[in-house]
């Protein structure tokens, strides 16, 4: 049950990052409103992302989740905190090659979540 909560969130979370660009594109080409936005949903993205925390808490210590889940749900938390941070101050050169990176990031938690590694259980140490 707990998989299928991961696999909902960082779904969601997937979709979010992933309208990321075309909004910031958007802007690049003229609709100036699509900025608004972007931060919104950046700030939504931040929000997915604390519930991939929540549920990959469930998920490890429900005995059978990967470990590494968590940490990288975490450390994603901090590095999207500091995007938003640096998107607000306009610091494009770190904010843009960062955004690529959660992108990439968000992908592979989200195909990981969906392959058939992510239902076999962590084995135990004997």
């Amino acid at each position: 049950m707990t998989l299928w909560l991961v696999r909902i969130v960082v779904t969601l979370h997937l979709l979010a990052v992933l309208c990321q660009p075309i909004l910031a594109g958007l802007f690049l080409t003229g609709d100036v409103e699509a900025i608004e936005i972007h931060g919104l949903v950046g700030s939504i993205v931040g929000l997915l992302t604390i519930g991939t925390i929540a549920v990959a808490i469930a998920y490890v210590t429900g005995g059978r989740g990967r470990l590494w889940v968590l940490p990288v749900a975490v450390v994603l938390f901090l590095v999207e905190g500091f995007q938003i941070g640096i998107g607000y101050a306009r610091t494009l050169q770190v904010h843009i090659p960062l955004g690529v990176a959660i992108v990439v990031t968000s992908v592979l938690l989200a195909i990981w979540a969906w392959s058939p590694s992510a239902t076999r259980p962590r084995r135990s140490r004997s």
